[in-house]
């Protein structure tokens, strides 16, 4: 994957978050089943740690109780299956995106700081 340090930082700016770059070799949690085209789709960032970007992401509007909910993912492969969440991935721990079709909503949750 070829990161959008450009996009990323853009977003940063929109939503005036800390600009961390994630390492494409880390690993993110993907729902399992997830579907790019199943609205909308949403990400958390946690903190880095083992190994992961802190990043968890899925599609829908309920996020699943199920401890096997997510599976590691490299995140270099993110771009072959949503390309469109690669911009937000560079806002550091503690932020939130969820997008749908001519909708964003990005926001600041302090309680995934807290795993």
């Amino acid at each position: 994957m070829a990161n959008d340090h450009a996009a990323q930082r853009s977003v940063c700016a929109k939503y005036d978050a800390k600009f961390i770059a994630t390492d494409d070799k880390l690993k993110l949690g993907i729902g399992r089943g997830f579907n790019p085209n199943q609205f909308p789709v949403n990400g958390a960032r946690h903190p880095v740690a083992g190994g992961t970007c802190g990043w968890y992401i899925w599609s829908g509007s309920v996020l699943s109780q199920d401890a096997e909910f997510f599976i590691p993912m490299h995140m270099y492969h993110l771009s072959d299956i949503c390309p469109e969440a690669i911009k937000y991935l560079g806002m550091e721990p503690g932020w939130r995106f969820m997008f749908a079709p001519d909708h964003e909503d990005v926001w600041w949750d302090a309680s995934l700081l807290h795993v």
